[in-house]
């Protein structure tokens, strides 16, 4: 299967986006922690890749609305990879409405497993389309930022942005 990227900026980090043929959504990663072009040698791996803006516009339209705060949901194809522990996680992620959050615990009694939320976090944490699929929402049982692939200060910048705290507005 071959992907297509786009990179571009974002107001708090750079953005690597990959679509299938289709169009839906694969990956979204914030270059920072790792760079660029490891993000993009990564996508690689077993799979044919390119650079190619114009099959991710529509996706990169909606983020760079999410940033002007004219969108708080996306109405976009998404299509990642994981067990299916882990598209469950994922699925259950998208419900969590913009500016609020929701602990790991109560996330893991939402799907009938309370016993879970160390799960939950292994999912959550190894989220290929992060932003899209809100994986930044998720925080301790007593509301403290936890571990985010983006890191903590990203995390917090997102959900002050959600929660009316920030803006990118430039």
């Amino acid at each position: 299967m071959t992907l297509y990227a786009d990179c571009f900026p974002s107001p708090v980090a750079e953005i690597v986006l990959a679509v299938d043929a289709r169009g839906a959504v694969k990956h979204l990663y914030f270059a920072g922690r790792t760079s660029r072009d490891e993000l993009l040698q990564n996508l690689a791996r077993g799979e044919a890749l390119e650079l190619d803006a114009a099959r991710c516009a529509p996706a990169r339209a909606q983020v760079e609305e999410y940033f002007q705060g004219r969108r708080t949901a996306f109405d976009l194809p998404l299509d990642a990879d994981g067990t299916p522990f882990q598209k469950e996680v994922w699925r259950a992620l998208l419900d969590i409405p913009f500016g609020e959050t929701e602990s790991y615990g109560a996330l893991a009694r939402r799907l009938g497993r309370p016993q879970a939320s160390r799960a939950v976090g292994r999912a959550n944490g190894t989220n290929p389309i992060s932003l899209l699929v809100p994986c930044h929402r998720v925080v301790g049982s007593d509301g403290s930022l936890t571990g985010y692939g983006g890191g903590l200060p990203l995390k917090r910048a997102l959900l002050d942005f959600e929660q009316g705290q920030a803006s990118f507005a430039r």
